[in-house]
């Protein structure tokens, strides 16, 4: 019959995170110390929740700061088209296009406009 014999955990071949930080950073490593390994993922799992929080807030700083860039655009198109608007229809006066034409000869009409009636 076979006999049970205990296997230490080195003479398995899985990979872990805390073997390939030994064998880089030399016997002689903090590591050496026996660090609670058992926190690494909860505290590699806050990092990259902080990383994401860092993200999110510099692309709502960015939305924010193209947002009031569009609204001041939105501002001074608004005060263009209200100006063109104003002055559009300054010159779409009956008394100022009678100016405009005199120089081409023409003349207001003073009799009012009469309807044509066709007989059939």
């Amino acid at each position: 019959m076979a006999v049970n014999t205990y296997k230490s955990p080195k003479s398995e071949k899985g990979f872990s995170i805390s073997s390939l930080l030994d064998t880089v950073m030399g016997k002689e490593s903090s590591f050496d110390l026996r660090l609670p390994m058992e926190w690494f993922p909860y505290a590699v799992f806050t990092m990259g929740l902080g990383l994401v929080y860092i993200g999110f807030n510099h692309m709502s700083e960015r939305a924010t700061r193209e947002y009031n860039h569009l609204k001041k655009e939105v501002e001074d198109l608004r005060t263009d088209y209200t100006t063109l608007k104003a002055s559009y229809m300054f010159s779409s006066k009956q008394s100022e296009v009678a100016k405009r034409v005199q120089k081409q000869g023409l003349t207001e009409s003073k009799n009012p406009p009469y309807k044509i009636v066709i007989k059939e």
